[in-house]
């Protein structure tokens, strides 16, 4: 699988990314990604725990926990961002999922603009299970329009501090050609996805047309959640996947 690195204990491969997260994970072989959405947002210890017990009910060891989808109060510092991602990280290393520093989970984080949980509370998780002959299945962590790796983000964002029609289309189109090059290494395209979501808290009218549905970025619709990315300056967060198995709980 190019561009990716085999998780076989997950039943999974994964894009490097940085330590808080992968850039994306794709089932191996035999197995598939199945999601679950909480019907309200559970905070991130009894998360852990809920999780924990839904996956060794479905038979699968938790290393097989290969995606998730938080919701934070609002953006972070950066070293807030760091210190939270330290926590969160913590788990996955006592789960046995991180492995001589390498995270191999995707995950997006972002901040309901209105009426936000009190604390970071996850939104939804994926896991692997035996599935031969399954379609591909995969999911691209979240993005927001700043290169991950480079050290901070504030340096680093696209259009930094404009909010107006133009900066906002900028922001944008950098973050789709983000989640082209993530789906590229999944050897995947826009066509794969059976769901793309978006998060900001502004005005995407004047380039959804010729920005996200021309290059078929919402070929299955849009999700739009009014949430703000995770970090304070970034404004501008999608995902993306291929999964044919979800669940509310």
């Amino acid at each position: 699988m190019s561009g990716t690195v085999s998780f076989a204990p997950g039943g999974y491969a994964f894009i490097p990314g940085v330590f808080q997260y992968s850039a994306g994970v794709k089932a191996l072989p035999g197995y598939r990604i199945e999601r679950v959405r909480f019907a309200e947002p559970v905070p991130l210890a009894r998360g852990f725990e809920r999780i924990a017990a839904m996956i060794r009910e479905a038979g699968r060891p938790l290393a097989s926990f290969c995606a998730c989808e938080l919701r934070s109060p609002a953006p972070f510092t950066e070293a807030g961002f760091r210190a939270f991602n330290e926590i969160y990280v913590g788990t996955l290393e006592k789960w046995g999922v991180v492995l001589d520093g390498r995270n191999p989970v995707a995950r997006s984080n972002v901040c309901p603009a209105i009426d936000p949980p009190s604390e970071p509370s996850f939104h939804a998780f994926c896991f692997t299970t035996q599935a031969p002959g399954a379609p591909a299945s995969f999911v691209v962590a979240g993005s927001g329009e700043a290169p991950e790796g480079k050290g901070n983000y504030k340096d680093n964002i696209v259009a930094r501090g404009n909010v107006g029609p133009e900066g906002i289309r900028q922001k944008a189109v950098w973050v789709l050609g983000e989640m082209e090059r993530r789906l590229a290494a999944l050897g995947a395209t826009w066509r794969d996805t059976t769901a793309v979501q978006l998060y900001t808290v502004h005005d995407v009218h004047p380039f959804l047309a010729d920005e996200i549905v021309r290059r078929g970025a919402a070929r299955h619709g849009l999700t739009w959640h009014f949430n703000r990315p995770p970090v304070q300056e970034i404004e501008y967060e999608m995902d993306c996947r291929a999964v044919h198995a979800e669940h509310v709980v």
